[in-house]
Parts: C-alpha cells; sequence; structure tokens
C-alpha cells in the first residue's frame, strides 16, 4: 500500500504544473478554434496575456505581449506604443519572471520536454555566457527590425515572430495546418516556414538536453521581465540573517542564476525547499506565498481554486458558446451554397460603407471582374501586395476592385492610407467579421476572391498575389 502511494505521489503533478497548465488553457479557451481551424478575432483579442502564446494559435483569445510589441514599433511613425508600454511595465513590476515560471505555456512545455530521459547538459560558465543572447535578440529581432521596416519601407514587420519565433511556428502555423480544412494553407508554405520549422525542431531538441534552453537563452520576453526581477512586487526573497551563504540554492537551481531573485531566475520557488536555513520565500508584496513549514489552509487553497475554476469555466463558456465570434461561419470550399463562395458559386448581394465616404455594392458590378482583397495593415504580405491591385484598376479601369480590412484593427485605417495615393475601394470589416465569414474568409492574409463577368466566384485563396497572376486572374474573370 505505501508504495501505492508512493507512486502516486511520483506522478501528481506539483502546484505550480496545474498553474502553468491552467494558464495555457485560460490563454487558449478558445477551443472550439482548433475544432473550426480559425483564429479567434474577438474584442478580447486586443488584450495581451502574460506569457509567451501566440496571437495566431486557434485557441488564443488574447494577443500576446512581445507580437504586441513589435507591432507597435512598426507603428511608430504614427502612433505611440502607450499600451504595450503600459502592459509591460505592470507584469514586470507586480511580476517579474513570475511569468517565465508560473504563467509561460512555452516555459511548461520546455520543462516537459526536459523530462525524457536522455543525457543532460548541465549548466557552466558557457551557458551563462549565452544566457545574455535573448538580450541581442530582443534589441535586434524584437526591435531593430520593426523600426528599420516601418520607418524605411512603412512596412509592418514582426522580426522575432517571423524569424525566430517557436511559440508562433507550433501553435499559430502548425495549430492552424493540423486542421483538415485549412489544406488550402500548405500552397503558401514557402522558404520562410520552412525555416522557421528546422528552428522550431532546433529549438525543441535543445530544450530535451538542456533545461528550458529557450528561455533561457533566446526569449526575447523572459528577458524583459528579467530587467524587473529584482523590484517586481511578487518574487523571491532570502532573509539576510538566516542566509549562511552556502549556495545550495544556486547550486541545485537547473537556471544561470548567480543568486536568488536575480535577472536569470524564473522565480519557480524550488530553491525553497533547498535552503537548509529556511531563509528563502517566495512572497507577493509582504505576503509570503511560499516560505519554510508555512502552507495556506485547506480552507483558503480550496477557495483559490474554485475562484479561479470558476473564472476558467466562465471563459470557456463565453469563447466557445456566447461570443458572437464564437458563431459558426463556413469556410471557403466547404460548398456551403447560402452563402456561395466556394468556386463555381454566386456570392450574394452585399454593400459595404468605403472608406471614402461612399458605398460598394456588388449589384453595381454586374458584368464586370471582381476582385476582392482581404488585408490589414499589421500584415506585411498584405501591404506589400496592395499596389498590385491599384495598378490593375488603373491599367484596367473596367474591373471593380475592393480592399477590406479585417475587423482587427490597430492602426487608423484612413490615416494609414492618406498619403498612399491608392484608388481602390477600401472597406473595413465589423468586429464580428461578417463579410470576412460572407466571403469565406479565411484565419490567414491576404487572401484573394476573384468573380467573373458573371458573378461566379472563379478564385478564393489565402497567399500573396503578383501582379502577373492578378492579369491572368483578370483574364480569366473576362472569358
Amino acid at each position: 500500500m505505501a508504495d501505492i502511494k508512493k507512486r502516486r505521489a511520483a506522478f501528481r503533478p506539483s502546484k505550480r504544473r496545474l498553474i502553468q497548465l491552467y494558464a495555457a488553457l485560460l490563454y487558449n479557451a478558445n477551443l472550439k478554434g482548433f475544432i473550426q481551424g480559425k483564429i479567434y478575432t474577438g474584442n478580447a483579442k486586443a488584450l495581451c496575456v502574460p506569457g509567451l502564446n501566440c496571437y495566431s494559435c486557434p485557441g488564443a483569445i488574447g494577443a500576446c505581449p512581445l507580437g504586441a510589441l513589435q507591432n507597435a514599433l512598426a507603428a511608430s511613425g504614427k502612433r505611440a506604443g502607450w499600451y504595450i508600454l503600459g502592459i509591460l511595465l505592470l507584469f514586470g513590476l507586480t511580476l517579474g519572471r513570475t511569468v517565465c515560471g508560473w504563467l509561460c505555456p512555452m516555459g511548461m512545455a520546455q520543462e516537459l520536454l526536459h523530462k525524457i530521459p536522455t543525457p543532460k547538459i548541465g549548466k557552466s560558465r558557457i551557458t551563462r555566457a549565452l544566457s545574455w543572447l535573448k538580450y541581442g535578440v530582443l534589441i535586434v529581432f524584437a526591435g531593430a527590425v520593426p523600426l528599420w521596416y516601418a520607418l524605411r519601407y512603412d512596412l509592418p514587420v514582426p522580426g522575432f515572430c517571423k524569424y525566430i519565433c517557436p511559440a508562433g511556428t507550433l501553435e499559430g502555423a502548425v495549430g492552424l495546418l493540423a486542421n483538415p480544412g485549412n489544406d488550402s494553407l500548405f500552397s503558401m508554405l514557402g522558404l520562410y516556414f520552412t525555416r522557421k520549422y528546422v528552428i522550431l525542431v532546433l529549438i525543441t531538441l535543445a530544450c530535451v538536453f538542456c533545461y528550458r534552453a529557450f528561455c533561457r537563452f533566446l526569449c526575447p520576453l523572459g528577458a524583459i521581465y528579467g530587467l524587473f526581477n529584482r523590484i517586481a512586487l511578487t518574487g523571491m526573497r532570502v532573509d539576510a540573517g538566516k542566509c549562511s551563504g552556502c549556495g545550495a540554492c544556486v547550486r541545485f537551481c537547473e537556471i544561470d542564476v548567480r543568486r536568488v531573485g536575480d535577472r536569470e531566475c524564473v522565480q519557480c520557488g524550488r530553491c525553497v525547499h533547498v535552503c537548509g536555513q529556511g531563509a528563502i520565500s517566495m512572497v507577493c508584496g509582504n505576503r509570503p506565498l511560499i516560505a519554510p513549514g508555512k502552507a495556506p489552509s485547506k480552507r483558503a487553497r480550496r477557495a483559490a481554486w474554485a475562484a479561479a475554476l470558476a473564472v476558467l469555466a466562465a471563459a470557456l463558456i463565453w469563447f466557445n458558446l456566447l461570443s458572437p465570434a464564437a458563431s459558426d461561419t463556413p469556410r471557403a470550399g466547404d460548398g456551403a451554397a447560402s452563402v456561395g463562395y466556394a468556386l463555381g458559386e454566386r456570392l450574394p448581394d452585399f454593400s459595404v460603407d468605403t472608406l471614402g465616404g461612399g458605398s460598394f455594392r456588388l449589384a453595381d458590378a454586374v458584368g464586370k471582374p471582381v476582385f476582392i482583397n482581404l488585408w490589414a495593415t499589421y500584415c506585411g504580405p498584405c501591404v506589400k501586395e496592395l499596389p498590385y491591385f491599384d495598378r490593375l484598376l488603373r491599367e484596367h479601369p473596367e474591373a471593380r476592385v475592393l480592399a477590406v480590412h479585417s475587423g482587427l484593427v490597430t492602426d487608423d485605417v484612413a490615416e494609414y492610407l492618406a498619403d498612399k495615393g491608392w484608388s481602390l475601394d477600401f472597406a473595413v470589416d465589423d468586429e464580428d467579421g461578417s463579410f470576412f465569414a460572407l466571403v469565406g474568409g479565411s484565419p490567414t492574409l491576404p487572401q484573394t476572391v476573384v468573380l467573373n463577368t458573371r458573378g461566379e466566384v472563379i478564385y478564393n485563396l489565402a497567399g500573396s498575389v503578383t501582379y502577373e497572376k492578378l492579369l491572368g486572374l483578370l483574364e480569366e474573370a473576362e472569358r
């Protein structure tokens, strides 16, 4: 009987692991997104969660603070990123790297990978030196790259998300591609995806052999939170009067800390139980959260878990059943004749208000080829291809072109377009994504829908187009 209890205890998840699982599920409460293969675009997506969780994950209900930071830098020539600056300060000053140790899905994934039985790479002078690399990644990929492209080319390029982020590849790209309804997205895959997938595989392997390798060496969000560790409201504290200076806390820690609570410490709390002097505790303000010989009462623990589970249940019900963004909308190619956006079908008549003060009505374009472009200011490929549509309209005025911005608006779209000189009809979708649903909008932008002179859909795919591609579609639409 005693052996059975020991085995159960060995496999029982720790409180920290349960909190990590809870945070991962709460961040990705839109479970319906995994079934539909779609990204949630409701109002909650304007808010940032504390940990690294990809915005493009089908289950994500909030934005990633690192992605929001890069988007703010990309828009620095047009508006100040006060929101993301404030939210990073809030998370940093209240939690510091407690986010990394307790509230980050990527941190949990790395710890689980490290449990795979293999020879392990311990910390050393080399790993401590490599821990500075994440600050270089922060400065170059999360800072300089977005600023450079924004100021030089007026393009939103989130450098870290585009070139490195394993969370984006795993949660966003693989999460969407895993859904059978998104098989058309495979045609968009190219060199960037291949490179990022290789990076994901390398980081995954590194985490198997080296504890939290991504967190320690590459994560810019951890680099930011680490700057707040010593002043954060929540974190590790050492009672100097009790500390004997034995160094057990640092010796047994698998992170590259030099002292408890420094910039590398992820505040996991394991050192509390390692310290033989009872000198270490985890606190929030003056209130101990984990301390030697102290534990919250069963009533307090039960009340806390009851409140947390109530919040999670409310989030699951709202995002999967009650939220307007959770309503079922058919996908392009599903053959939904009532909607009529599959190939060979006709779009139902619609009318949208354009940014110029007029309107675009499909019935007014009878007998003309119609090009509908779904785009967003935060989408680099979208912005890059818009001049092709403008050129098409200027050289072939017999066509009609409508560019509809996603309902998720991060910029003032009218202000963004003011100095471009484009002659397209521009509109902005509503927050519920009604127009995107009407034409079978994909979770991935850009997307182009083309109607022939009989009003039939001849093209409806996500992915970038070239001017030559548009000319070929125009010729097909006029047959």
